[in-house]
């Protein structure tokens, strides 16, 4: 529903205006978008029929996988699209839909990525009581919350962007629809809409990864209690969780954890944390985990003897 507003369109500018530069953006993202694909879905498939990865580690993963496939789909499409358009053109309610899906996914994955986190705490340092603190009902009822958490944040982002009135100026120095470029061609004084979107997305951003960072250290001093042998193990599974954390954390609180300045490279960081992030982490989780590697391997090669 649009608002006082004249606009019904905008036009993205994108990443570059140079007609080769575009077609390298084609080809790069097109490549990062299929790989994204492709590695996600790779992951979401072995964990769905193998017998070997049925802990709440791969539950949580599971739905990480389908969650990185969904933000990246509700940003690379477009950009890989308009690298060969002339006239970059998105509608009003387009332009609403991406701003909805970015949030709702982006926020879909701090989520597991804390639910991940508490998953390690209790399988190291509550060995004794995992199987009852962390059994499939507990981990199907984190989704969900997962899942209405998200869809609130995003509903929060959604009625802001209603609620700015576009009369003017309809270029969009960005490549896809979010709250900060639109905040710029809004016809009104959008400082208190700045200040809420700090606290709503920079406030989740930053407290998460504060709470996952901290939980991480927990982890892993309390390794020293292990043996040799579960100490590599742990260590091997909680360096790929803490990557995964930083890859996508340290570029989101850039973006929304701080007042409405830009700079040259904000499009860049987008694209990392967008496309970049969700294209590196089944590459993160399947090159540095054993089980995920050997279960692949396990069900492609029945796959190919069945054939």
């Amino acid at each position: 529903m649009q608002q006082n507003s004249t606009v019904t369109e905008f036009i993205l500018l994108g990443l570059t205006q140079d007609p080769l530069k575009q077609k390298m953006v084609f080809i790069i993202f097109l490549v990062f978008y299929l790989g994204t694909v492709v590695g996600n879905t790779l992951i979401i498939v072995t964990i769905k029929f193998s017998r070997t990865l049925g802990s709440p580690m791969y539950f949580f993963l599971f739905y990480l996988s389908f969650s990185d496939s969904c933000f990246s789909t509700s940003t690379a499409p477009r950009l890989i699209v308009d690298a060969l358009s002339k006239k970059n053109i998105i509608s009003y309610n387009e332009c609403m839909t991406q701003v909805f899906a970015l949030h709702l996914f982006g926020c879909m994955d701090v989520f597991i990525l804390i639910f991940m986190a508490v998953d390690r705490y209790v399988a190291i340092c509550k060995p004794l009581r995992y199987s009852v603190i962390m059994r499939r009902q507990v981990c199907v009822i984190l989704i969900i919350v997962a899942w209405i958490g998200s869809f609130l944040h995003s509903t929060t982002q959604i009625v802001l962007a209603l609620r700015l009135p576009f009369c003017g100026p309809n270029l969009i120095d960005h490549y896809c629809c979010d709250l900060q470029p639109l905040l710029k061609l809004a016809c009104m004084d959008t400082y208190m809409i700045n200040l809420l979107l700090v606290f709503n997305s920079g406030a989740i951003c930053s407290s998460s990864f504060v709470i996952l960072i901290i939980s991480y250290f927990v982890i892993l001093h309390s390794l020293r209690n292990h043996s040799a042998e579960g100490r590599k193990k742990a260590l091997s599974t909680c360096t790929s969780h803490i990557i995964v954390v930083i890859l996508s954390f340290v570029p989101c609180i850039f973006i929304y954890a701080r007042p409405p300045t830009t700079f040259p490279m904000d499009k860049m960081v987008t694209v990392f944390y967008t496309i970049g992030t969700p294209f590196l982490n089944p590459i993160i989780y399947t090159l540095r985990n054993a089980e995920v590697k050997n279960a692949m391997k396990k069900l492609w090669h029945v796959k190919f003897i069945m054939k």
